[in-house]
């Protein structure tokens, strides 16, 4: 198998179920930050959220789904995420 027939999944959008996972530096107001970036962008799904703690508690995941609605909307979380200085990693 050649690099060209490794295709990305397409994503139809609107997606109701969308994951998105959240990492960053441990602090007082962590997930709340993230929950509000996220509320600025999309419609969240509560029920979903998760949180975890890294080994040594340096890092905290949070996790939820979302309604995605375009690229747009997910290049712009993402990038408002970033913009806080305290999340590390968007997926």
């Amino acid at each position: 198998m050649t690099d060209k027939d490794v295709k990305a999944p397409k994503i139809e959008f609107p997606c109701a179920d969308y994951p998105i996972k959240v990492i960053g530096d441990t602090g007082v107001g962590f997930t709340d930050m993230v929950l509000e970036v996220l509320g600025k962008h999309a419609k969240t799904d509560m029920a979903t959220l998760a949180q975890r703690q890294s080994s040594n508690g340096k890092y905290t995941t949070v996790q939820l789904h979302i309604v995605a609605t375009g690229e747009d909307q997910l290049r712009d979380i993402n990038s408002a995420l970033r913009a806080t200085g305290c999340v590390h990693m968007v997926l």
